[in-house]
C-alpha cells in the first residue's frame, strides 16, 4: 500500500481489546488486539503495526483521536473524546440513518439515540456495574465451563424446558448459574434464560432514550448471534450487527480526526510519541 499524505487514526481502548482505524478520506481499515496489562503501551504497538502496513512513520500522522476505557492512558493522542461522542459517530458511518445504537463491550453498556449525521441526541450508560456487559457473560460462560465464543455458539433447541436467571449481579449470577446446573437445567436452557436476562436489562436502558428503528447493535459482545436474538425478541423489531461492528468507536474516533483536519475545525495538537 502506497504512503500516504494524509492519513489519522482513531484508537479505542477497551478493557479487554484495543481497536485501531487508519483512514485516509477514501480508505478505511482496522486491527484488533488484546488490551493486556499495559494498555498505552499496548496502542500504541498496535497503532505502529498498522502504520507499519500501510507504509507510514506513526509520526507522520496527521491526527490520532482516542476514546475508550483506557483513553486517558495514551499520552501519545492529539486529541481524546468520549466513548459516546465516538461510538455515535462510527455507528452512523458503519449504518447511515440509525437511530439507536447498543454498545456492549467488557465493563460497559450503552445505549445511545443519534441523528442522521451521528450527533448524540440522548444516551444513557451503564458503567458502575459489569451486569449485561462482557465480563458478566465471560464470568457465566465460565461457571457452565465454556469460554465466550462457544456462549455465542449455543442455541436452545424448541421444547427444552425453560428457567430463569433474575439477578443481574455478576457474582450473584453465576451462583444462580451454578444452582440452575445443578437443578439439572441444560446449558442450553440456561445461556437462552442469561440471553433473556440481559435482554431485559438493556430493553430498559434504550427505553431511557426512546427506541427508534434502525437499531444498531455494536461492541465487541455484538458478534454474540443469541444475544442479539433476544434483543430482537424483546424490541420486536430487527437488530442490525454491521460486518465491522467491534470497530465502530475507532472509526467514529477516526472520522474526528479527519473532521478536525480537513473542515478547520479545532486544530489538533501534534502526536507526541
Amino acid at each position: 500500500m502506497n504512503k500516504r499524505n494524509s492519513v489519522v487514526a482513531g484508537i479505542d481502548t477497551g478493557s479487554t481489546a484495543v481497536k485501531v482505524t487508519l483512514y485516509d478520506g477514501d480508505t478505511m481499515q482496522s486491527w484488533l488486539g488484546p488490551t493486556g496489562w499495559n494498555p498505552g503501551e499496548v496502542s500504541a504497538a498496535l497503532l505502529g503495526q498498522a502504520c507499519q502496513s500501510w507504509g507510514l512513520d506513526k509520526q507522520n500522522l496527521a491526527g490520532v483521536v482516542g476514546t475508550g476505557y483506557g483513553r486517558m492512558m495514551l499520552t501519545f493522542l492529539t486529541k481524546a473524546l468520549t466513548e459516546i461522542s465516538c461510538h455515535a459517530k462510527g455507528a452512523a458511518y458503519l449504518w447511515p440513518g440509525v437511530c439507536t445504537v447498543i454498545d456492549i463491550g467488557g465493563q460497559d453498556a450503552k445505549a445511545i439515540q443519534v441523528d442522521a449525521n451521528g450527533k448524540v441526541l440522548n444516551f444513557v450508560m451503564n458503567d458502575k456495574c459489569a451486569a449485561g456487559t462482557g465480563r458478566f457473560l465471560q464470568v457465566t460462560a465460565n461457571a457452565l465451563g465454556l469460554d465466550v465464543a462457544q456462549l455465542g455458539a449455543i442455541e436452545c433447541p424448541p421444547g427444552q424446558p425453560i428457567c430463569n436467571v433474575n439477578s443481574m449481579c455478576t457474582v450473584f449470577a453465576e451462583s444462580e448459574v451454578i444452582g440452575l446446573l445443578h437443578q439439572g437445567f441444560s446449558r442450553e436452557a440456561i445461556v437462552s434464560a442469561l440471553y433473556r436476562s440481559i435482554a431485559r436489562r438493556i430493553a430498559t436502558m434504550v427505553s431511557d432514550v426512546g427506541p427508534q428503528p434502525p437499531m444498531l447493535f455494536t461492541g465487541g459482545v455484538a458478534q454474540n448471534r443469541g444475544l442479539c436474538n433476544a434483543l430482537e425478541e424483546k424490541f420486536q423489531m430487527p437488530v442490525y450487527v454491521p460486518d465491522q461492528a467491534v470497530f465502530a468507536g475507532a472509526i467514529g474516533a477516526a472520522l474526528y480526526a479527519w473532521e478536525n483536519i480537513n473542515h478547520k475545525h479545532e486544530p489538533l495538537k501534534k502526536c507526541a510519541f
